[in-house]
């Protein structure tokens, strides 16, 4: 496969709500309506001024599935990074593994992303007023764009929004895997086993997920993360496709420091909140996380990048635990400049390597992903 051919090709056909085929690998697209439920800001999944967006309540999510076959027994859900407004690089990731697995692979929105935002928010004449305001306050900031603006101010606003947005996408994925299993998914069985390959902050949503396994339904599930997996303290959101400084400063004051400490009841303290408290700083809880991530060593695989400054692999390290860690996530490097945010450059002159780069990276997942 040459890939930056394909990224161009499958990007070309995709339409959001649109189902299709393609041809060159026998897989439909298809699309799937998601009713998602909010709850009381204090435990649950959002505060009063975004109960008002309503793209983020009912919206469709893709998936890519071999054409022609009968209700499916396995899945694959593919977890998306921070501040994403379309699908576009994650095509050639769904295809590639539905194809060499097998199986469906599904394309879940987190909260207020993708096209679960305002359209307003990815628009960049909705956007001058704001980006002017923010360059005003934060004079010489390089770090703000029109591409992180709309995320960063909202997260400057309230950082609980963070917490409340995983938490919301926790609750609706708890939603979808009980439909897949218990067969009510037209797409699937009843008994449908359900592995996750996660990216950047998907990875760090699939890890408390798995901690948290709310209903047993994440029980037998496998994890391959690319890119994600590191304790959030050593995360690094500050770009100009993610967050600026200001608001990334402000994110990890937030968490490190007061979150889950303040004076008054303010968090519902079930197993979510535990579990994304556990996965904040190295030092905290420790001993707890390291022997969950031990116990589910075999069903943990993953990949790192040398170069990845937004996901170290030091902070992989620190969650997992070194041992865990060195045994289920290999190092690379790639030989062409890449970020973590474009690990597959696709306007990139040394195709070749891509292309080598991005097949070895996604056989390792698919191998690893179509073990039943």
């Amino acid at each position: 496969m040459n890939y930056n051919e394909r990224y161009i090709e499958l990007n070309s056909c995709f339409r959001q709500g649109e189902d299709c085929h393609l041809e060159e690998t026998g897989i439909d697209i298809r699309f799937f309506r998601f009713h998602s439920l909010s709850s009381d800001g204090r435990g649950g999944t959002l505060n009063n001024a975004d109960n008002n967006i309503s793209e983020n309540f009912s919206f469709e999510y893709p998936v890519f599935t071999p054409s022609g076959k009968p209700k499916q027994e396995e899945a694959i859900l593919l977890l998306h990074g921070l501040n994403e407004r379309n699908w576009n690089k994650y095509l050639t990731w769904a295809e590639f593994l539905s194809n060499n697995t097998g199986k469906p692979v599904i394309l879940f929105p987190i909260a207020f992303h993708i096209n679960r935002a305002p359209v307003t928010w990815s628009n960049p004449r909705s956007l001058i007023s704001l980006l002017n305001f923010r360059k005003e306050k934060y004079t010489g900031d390089r770090t703000i764009s029109y591409a992180n603006v709309a995320l960063s101010e909202r997260i400057s606003q309230n950082p609980e929004r963070f917490y409340l947005s995983g938490r919301q996408t926790w609750a609706d994925l708890t939603v979808l895997f009980e439909e897949i299993k218990t067969g009510r998914h037209p797409l699937f069985k009843e008994g449908t086993n359900i592995d996750i390959f996660a990216y950047s902050i998907g990875a760090f949503l699939s890890q408390v997920a798995l901690m948290a396994n709310q209903k047993g339904l994440f029980s037998d599930s496998r994890l391959f993360m690319f890119c994600g997996g590191s304790i959030f303290r050593s995360m690094s959101g500050i770009s100009r496709s993610i967050l600026d400084k200001p608001a990334f400063e402000e994110l990890q004051q937030y968490y490190i420091y007061i979150f889950g400490n303040e004076a008054w009841p303010v968090w519902e303290r079930d197993n979510a909140f535990n579990a994304f408290l556990q996965m904040i700083s190295p030092e905290r809880f420790r001993s707890e996380r390291e022997k969950f991530f031990t116990r589910l060593k075999e069903k943990i695989r993953g990949i790192a990048l040398s170069n990845d400054l937004v996901i170290p692999y030091h902070g992989v390290l620190e969650a997992l635990g070194r041992k865990t860690a060195e045994s289920a996530i290999q190092l690379l490097d790639f030989p062409f400049p890449y970020t973590h945010e474009n690990p597959f450059p696709h306007n990139s002159k040394d195709t070749t390597s891509v292309n080598n780069a991005f097949t070895h990276v996604f056989s390792r997942a698919a191998e690893f992903l179509v073990v039943k």
